[in-house]
């Protein structure tokens, strides 16, 4: 698990830093709002530790910005010494799933990422992401940026393989026992749709999320590491 912490009084940071640490997570960190919006965005976190009282930018813009911009669900904590009723609804309503008032006790920072982090995860078990593309398994629906993209039927399994397994590679053979059993077509009706899937998920936008990895498969990634 991955958590990106955006505070900028350095004692709180590194208390909330070194008590993550030992809890076994992940932690990302930055002191104003530009660059934790940056890493946000840009970068994949099971939660999201959030200051209001920042500089550049203060927390809520960060979070109104990574929710309606960004278009990323990840949950927030959001953090203030502000404890008026109209502040927490301002937090609310920008996009935080919780608010804890400043002094705060470390244990119950971490009390509140495990609830909300297994609310989460029962929510998104058929909810896949990879960066600003989004896909329901329940009902089919793929958004990338908020745009529904329209796929086929094998497009759809496509789709669904290459997320569950990012940012990992799938391999050629993989993908063609996934959508024909024992029995694939011939060598091209994989390529032909691989190019469908790409039409439809990268061709409308400026960065390219499916990638080929010549002679060895494909990867869904926001990063290319393509070879």
């Amino acid at each position: 698990m991955r958590i990106l912490v955006i505070e900028d009084n350095r004692d709180i940071l590194a208390n909330v830093l070194d008590y993550l640490e030992l809890k076994g997570y992940g932690v990302d960190c930055a002191e104003d709002g530009l660059s934790g919006l940056h890493l946000a965005a840009t970068g994949h976190y099971d939660l999201i530790v959030l200051d209001i009282m920042l500089p550049g930018i203060d927390g809520y813009q960060v979070c109104k910005r990574l929710r309606e911009d960004a278009g990323r669900d990840t949950p927030i904590i959001m953090l203030t010494a502000r404890d008026a009723l109209g502040d927490r609804l301002r937090g609310l309503g920008a996009g935080a799933d919780d608010y804890l008032i400043k002094p705060f006790a470390l244990s119950e920072l971490v009390a509140r990422i495990e609830a909300i982090l297994r609310r989460s995860q029962g929510a998104r078990r058929h909810q896949l992401q990879v960066g600003d593309l989004h896909y329901d398994l329940d009902t089919l629906q793929a958004t990338r940026a908020g745009q529904t993209l329209r796929l086929n039927p094998i497009g759809h399994k496509l789709l669904a393989i290459l997320m569950q397994k990012s940012p990992a590679v799938v391999r050629r053979e993989a993908l063609e026992e996934a959508l024909w059993g024992e029995d694939p077509p011939d060598s091209d009706s994989l390529r032909s749709h691989i190019h469908q899937l790409r039409q439809a998920l990268d061709k409308p936008f400026a960065k390219p999320l499916l990638h080929t990895l010549h002679g060895v498969g494909f990867r869904l990634a926001e990063d290319e590491d393509d070879r």
